[in-house]
């Protein structure tokens, strides 16, 4: 064979079979001189050098790196549209805080009187002080409602220590519990306990003490067996020492006093008060029933006809409008201080955090703020959220702090005490410090979640605005729960509007979410909000660089979604209460119980998170697929 035959057998038998996609590409009816001319095309566009325009875009760019890329349409397009916010006429009812009686007009020891003026620095009456301790003085049972923070626990504090300092008997440790408080959460009994302590003080035979969850039970049996004449103590570990501690005992119980009622109900302690109140019953005398609420709801209607023998009801709620016409129902409408002022804000789901984060920047410097949420794993998340953001910012002087009911007891009472005496601060907690909490100083209230009920939007409001003084409350609403605004105009309770814009426009007194364009202060309307907008999405793209930094922030970002996205009302407590209700079940059942519920719960929760964001999901493409988790909030 040749030289040349062997070159040829070469290239041919080198030659491999077309493959698949050779033969279709052959089959199509494209013709060759087509297909090369696309071809030729391609090649001499990516070979050619590009535009000095795009040249230079790129050089910028490099320059730039470090910036993030910011599209202000994620965040401000394809928004719903959000509706226009009347405000109602409404009629609220209102009560005179402050009477010109004092203390000393009353038939009381004159050394209460002196604590009261030098330790508790009160002088003057409230309305709902002058009508109460008289006539729980006189030895009726009562049920007081007046609003909040118009100082209730004096009502039954001042007749209870009046009471047992004038026995014939003189009081002694060993005679055991003469009075019963019940309060709802762990820190309103911290409080209740500490008024106490501070009216006792001319009168140290008569021991106070509390008892509550969190605290270990060993050190409180050793307080009851050395003995407690007034025992301040929530449901549910009251009923704990009932059922397994031998040395309480009530029958020297003179005092029943059932304060934030409404509340108790609400968390569910029937159960428990039946236990307690059939315990009374059985060994106790004839005592003295005491029930305060702010609201008056038909649960407390219901506990009141329980535990009350022919009551004296105080109210000193009036129409703000003596000459208004239209009749005025008591039982569904509130009473509110008159230095609170109520605000609302609709906003876009995408949007609430950044109107959040704006609002506690530049409106809330130097003051005492409180921000409520729907769940403590979002308490959590946007504690660690706005710390590792915000408190970066040198400019920044917040200091966040939080509360919720899933804290260790010594944090809460750290926290608590901690934002009571400080002059300024953030607390971001949940519903466990809606209620008889007195926190001076709170000049804002932030509804970052939006309460289940008109009686909840009142309690949590009522933190700020306290015996007299101004505060004002926040509502943060989406387009779609725009219609709770009728909603509380229904109870007496009408809001002022708040626009997006000019909370946004915080974000122009400086520069440290500056963004890309050339702001001066002499541009249009039109231009600042553009400037306001993408200072916006640059504060939105750190809160996503802040979240997507580690594996922890990214699974409490998780947590905190599904919590606040199942937000749902309360669902309606069963069984009714009566006067002989059954016994709650034994321990281990409901052990039982709440292990199977935490393992539905669980069950939920995962699965939830595995459909709504899958673990190996890519973040870094797209600034709107890395919004999802901050868009809940």
């Amino acid at each position: 064979m040749s030289s040349s035959d062997e070159q040829l057998f070469i290239n041919t038998t080198s030659c491999s079979s077309p493959t698949l996609l050779e033969v279709k590409a052959s089959k199509r009816k494209l013709p060759s001189s087509n297909k090369q001319r696309c071809h030729a095309k391609q090649a001499r566009l990516q070979e050619a050098p590009p535009p000095a325009k795009l040249q230079t875009r790129c050089r910028a760019d490099a320059k730039t790196d470090a910036k993030p890329a910011i599209k202000t349409s994620s965040l401000f397009k394809h928004n719903p549209d959000i509706p226009e916010v009347h405000r109602a006429e409404v009629c609220p009812l209102t009560e005179k805080i402050f009477t010109s009686d004092s203390f000393a007009d009353f038939k009381l020891h004159p050394h209460l009187v002196a604590t009261l003026n030098k330790v508790l620095n009160v002088s003057t009456l409230t309305s709902v002080q002058k009508q109460s301790i008289p006539a729980l003085l006189s030895g009726k049972d009562a049920i007081v409602r007046s609003q909040t923070g118009s100082g209730k626990t004096l009502c039954y504090a001042v007749p209870l220590v009046q009471s047992l300092q004038s026995l014939q008997s003189k009081v002694q440790r060993s005679d055991g519990p003469l009075a019963l408080v019940i309060v709802p959460t762990r820190e309103l009994a911290q409080q209740t306990f500490v008024t106490f302590q501070k009216l006792l003080k001319p009168f140290t035979w008569i021991v106070p003490g509390v008892l509550m969850g969190g605290e270990k039970k060993k050190s409180e049996k050793a307080r009851l067996r050395k003995g407690i004449n007034i025992l301040v103590s929530t449901p549910g570990r009251l009923v704990d020492h009932i059922k397994h501690t031998l040395c309480i005992a009530f029958s020297a119980v003179r005092w029943l006093v059932l304060d934030e009622a409404d509340r108790t109900l609400d968390l569910g302690f029937e159960k428990d008060l039946t236990v307690i109140l059939n315990s009374l019953n059985s060994t106790g005398p004839e005592r003295q029933n005491v029930l305060l609420s702010a609201t008056l709801t038909h649960g407390v209607t219901r506990l009141a006809d329980i535990c009350l023998k022919d009551p004296v009801s105080i109210q000193v709620c009036e129409p703000a409008s003596p000459n208004t016409s239209a009749p005025v129902d008591q039982s569904e409408s509130f009473a509110l201080p008159t230095g609170l002022h109520h605000f609302v804000v609709v906003v876009p789901s995408k949007v609430r955090l950044v109107c959040l984060a704006t609002f506690l920047l530049h409106a809330c410097q130097a003051k005492k703020v409180m921000v409520f949420v729907s769940s403590c794993e979002e308490v959590d998340f946007l504690h660690s959220l706005l710390c590792g953001v915000l408190s970066a910012n040198g400019k920044a002087r917040l200091v966040f702090m939080r509360l919720h009911g899933n804290m260790c007891q010594e944090e809460r009472s750290e926290v608590f005490h901690t934002f009571k005496s400080s002059a300024c601060g953030v607390l971001l907690c949940t519903d466990v410090a809606a209620r008889g909490l007195h926190l001076p100083q709170v000049t804002w209230i932030i509804q970052y979640t939006p309460p289940c009920s008109v009686a909840e939007y009142i309690h949590r409001a009522g933190r700020t605005a306290r015996i007299g003084q101004m505060g004002s409350s926040l509502l943060f609403l989406t387009p779609g729960e725009s219609a709770f605004v009728d909603v509380l105009a229904k109870g007496n309770i009408g809001l002022s509007e708040m626009k997006l814009p000019d909370i946004l426009a915080y974000l122009m007194k400086d520069d440290t979410y500056k963004g890309r364009g050339k702001y001066h202060s002499q541009a249009s309307r039109a231009a600042l909000e553009q400037e306001a907008r993408e200072r916006a999405t640059v504060l939105q793209t750190h809160f996503e660089n802040f979240v997507h930094a580690d594996a922890t922030s990214l699974r409490n970002a998780k947590k905190g979604c599904v919590r606040s996205s199942n937000r749902t009302t309360p669902r309606q407590r069963t069984p009714p209460l009566t006067n002989s209700l059954p016994v709650s079940s034994s321990p281990q059942r409901k052990t039982r119980r709440r292990r199977r519920r935490e393992r539905r719960r669980a069950r939920s929760f995962s699965n939830h998170a595995a459909l709504t964001l899958p673990e190996n999901q890519d973040f870094s493409h797209t600034f709107d697929d890395n919004t999802f988790f901050l868009s809940t909030f």
